[in-house]
């Protein structure tokens, strides 16, 4: 037989679990291959990258979306559980096989879908590609996929970590963007006791006349107005004129509108942009493949008369 699609990975994937122990993925990747009687040489083919193997990527696919429609869990770092969810749904005699759209009885993969959409402002659809599509197009798509996925990784990372390294990291993004320039200890992260309600400092200018003002919140609940205030409070106090808050959450409506009415520079940074930004400027992530399309210079073959 072929290398099973990650579809096909999803439903023996959370049957191994239905003992709701926790698994690590090591024994997954173990199991699932002798599952489908894979061969060695099939369980050692890469990837055209050859970075991974196939076996591997599409269990990494298959944990990612029954992840995220919740029907596992993962206490720590490459282990597995089982949810109610997720029991309940192989208790189901209907269901035979996983795939997308079963995946999409649960609002919560709806709303990891349907978070990155592509430039072209259309959500994006599946992997599976569709004839109405250009192959740049999918790869397009694909990419922003890949994109939601790590951002989603990352974010759940970043809750698993202390408060005083979620500090540090708002501190490391901010410069990583630019601001603060080359000065060699442009940030500092300064959340402690008395710290007067600030969690880091960014220096504009080598000799921090003009400095930005960080408050950074590890938090599930949104973000509501008196949050925004106390911060604004802190600015105050400190004399200063600009800052930015961070939070892993969102901000509710009445925050936003207060921080567009107040008279000093104010910017406020929600989880998924939080988990953008690492993204773009390369904090908490590395490079792993990079594709470069190419096309033909026509110029190259024009001939002199």
């Amino acid at each position: 037989m072929q290398i099973p699609t990650y579809e096909q990975f999803m439903f023996p994937f959370l049957d191994y679990l239905k003992d709701e122990n926790e698994h690590t993925l090591k024994e997954l990747y173990e199991f699932l291959p002798q599952y489908f009687n894979l061969s060695e040489e099939q369980v050692e083919e890469l990837l055209p990258s050859g970075n991974q193997t196939v076996v591997v990527n599409r269990i990494g696919w298959a944990r990612t979306y029954l992840k995220n429609a919740g029907l596992i869990s993962s206490p720590k770092r490459a282990v597995f559980k089982i949810t109610p969810e997720g029991l309940r749904l192989l208790l189901d005699s209907s269901v035979k096989e996983i795939n997308q759209k079963v995946l999409e009885r649960y609002p919560q993969f709806l709303e990891f879908k349907n978070r990155t959409k592509p430039a072209t402002g259309s959500y994006i659809k599946t992997i599976i590609s569709e004839d109405s599509r250009t192959p740049l197009e999918i790869m397009n798509e694909n990419y922003q996929i890949l994109k939601q996925s790590l951002q989603t990784e990352l974010l759940e990372k970043i809750m698993e970590c202390s408060p005083q390294f979620f500090e540090q990291l708002i501190v490391n993004l901010i410069v990583a963007m630019g601001y603060g320039g080359s000065i060699s200890d442009a940030g500092k992260a300064v959340g402690k006791s008395g710290d007067g309600g600030i969690d880091g400092i960014v220096k504009e200018d080598i000799l921090g006349l003009d400095k930005i003002y960080l408050q950074g919140k590890r938090w599930t609940n949104p973000v509501s107005r008196p949050d925004i205030q106390a911060f604004v409070g802190s600015l105050v106090g400190f004399k200063a004129n600009k800052g930015i808050f961070i939070t892993t959450s969102r901000f509710t409506k009445e925050a936003f509108a207060y921080s567009e009415s107040i008279d000093k520079s104010l910017i406020l940074i929600d989880g998924m942009k939080l988990t953008e930004l690492m993204f773009l400027y390369n904090v908490g992530v590395s490079n792993v493949q990079t594709f470069t399309i190419k096309r033909m210079d026509l110029d190259f073959f024009e001939e002199s008369l």
